[in-house]
């Protein structure tokens, strides 16, 4: 064979192979560039709403963590696909369609979360690369510490709690309200003025606030934005004091709580279940109010699994009682059983109605109103209702945290002996 002739087929088979694996090879280029920390940014009518993000690229998987101070998030489901991101929080119903800048060094795009069967909220995303970048505020010392705080747009009070970061001038904390906590929020000082922000998937909250007066005489005023659909001045005053009403003491229950019969909602799987149902018999029990699109009700779920595994083989029975978004049975049941599998959960939930607070009130006539999800209903082995709690305060709060945890556990061990 003619040399000429050779060169040409051999110049041939390269290009083929070119062409058939240089895809290949941009593709896992590309799919190297999103690898990395990520400063985020949601664009809200106060201001960014600012996280962390970190993605990971595996062996043909993708991972990825959403970073709010010292807490970490696993998110469910990272794809990437050339310069594609998507981001599925899908046990929030919430996901990020994101696309790198041509550098490799920033990327855009939107954040959707389903607030209805046909309602979302949308946000602008923006994010720069972070490997190199650490967040540099003042000295927080001044804004540290414990408030009491008045929200302009609720009657009942609330707590704030911040403290300094562990290794940088950042400050970390959260509120406490009568309802639940505000989980992790992160920021920093910049100009005397304080910022805090948290993104957790479903919480989307953005702090401001100046600080006025010295010493024990220190006040704050500020705004809170959550998403783009809230907006909330906000007042506190430094108070080591400060404290919320009990929650033990906020929620009553009615004469229907001695008629648990005559309650009943359908299973995931649709079946009509009364609340007396025997499979729900326990020597202790709890029945417990959530809705699989709040956070707070995942810090619960989160401990109630722990409760389940600790208690479960000594008597200790829980029921959940979910008000889901949409009130399509389907759509709604399979967000349940996401929120279940997340926590390791096993017991028990029924579908009992949608978020809205009045109408599960109409639904769950056992009480006198639903004022917060989660709710927690303690009843003893005969089905008498023993203590009702309302709200829930995660981990996010820390001390606060560990009392609650010892407050149920307490309550759970004396159910359990009442039986005996």
């Amino acid at each position: 064979m003619r040399p000429n002739l050779v060169n040409s087929l051999l110049t041939v088979l390269v290009v083929a192979t070119l062409i058939n694996t240089w895809p290949n090879k941009s593709f896992a280029f590309q799919n190297t560039v999103a690898a990395g920390q990520w400063n985020v940014d949601l664009a809200s009518p106060g201001g960014p709403i600012s996280f962390g993000l970190e993605l990971k690229s595996g062996d043909k998987v993708w991972t990825g963590f959403l970073i709010n101070g010292e807490e970490r998030i696993p998110i469910p489901d990272v794809k990437v696909e050339g310069n594609k991101i998507t981001i599925n929080i899908d046990h929030y119903d919430s996901v990020m369609d994101l696309s790198l800048g041509n550098s490799g060094w920033s990327l855009g795009g939107i954040w959707k979360k389903r607030r209805g069967l046909k309602e979302w909220v949308e946000m602008k995303v923006q994010g720069i690369r972070s490997d190199s970048t650490e967040a540099k505020g003042e000295d927080p010392s001044q804004f540290l510490g414990r408030w009491e705080v008045d929200f302009k747009k609720s009657e009942d009070p609330a707590v704030a709690i911040f403290e300094k970061a562990k290794s940088s001038n950042d400050i970390h904390g959260t509120f406490l309200t009568t309802t639940g906590d505000y989980r992790f929020l992160a920021g920093n000082v910049v100009n005397g003025h304080l910022s805090l922000s948290c993104f957790d998937g479903a919480h989307a909250f953005l702090f401001h606030a100046n600080l006025e007066g010295k010493s024990d005489e220190r006040t704050l005023a500020g705004k809170f934005w959550s998403s783009k659909n809230w907006e909330e001045a906000w007042t506190a005053k430094i108070n080591p004091n400060a404290k919320l009403p009990d929650a033990f003491e906020q929620t009553k229950t009615t004469e229907s709580a001695k008629r648990l019969g005559e309650l009943s909602f359908p299973d995931l799987d649709g079946k009509m279940t009364r609340l007396d149902d025997p499979k729900f018999a326990g020597k202790a029990r709890i029945l417990y109010v959530f809705g699989s699109w709040c956070p707070n009700c995942h810090d619960a779920a989160k401990y109630f699994s722990e409760l389940e595994k600790k208690y479960g083989d000594k008597g200790l029975s829980i029921v959940g009682l979910a008000f889901e978004l949409t009130g399509e049975f389907e759509r709604d049941a399979a967000q349940v059983r996401k929120y279940l599998k997340r926590h390791g959960s096993s017991y028990p939930v029924l579908v009992a109605g949608v978020n809205d607070k009045a109408d599960a009130t109409k639904r769950l006539t056992i009480l006198d109103k639903v004022r917060s999800y989660p709710t927690t209903i303690f009843l003893d082995s005969e089905g008498t209702v023993q203590a009702v709690h309302t709200g829930f305060t995660g981990p996010a709060t820390g001390e606060e945290y560990t009392k609650l945890k010892n407050k149920f556990e307490n309550l759970i061990k004396e159910l359990l002996a009442k039986s005996e």
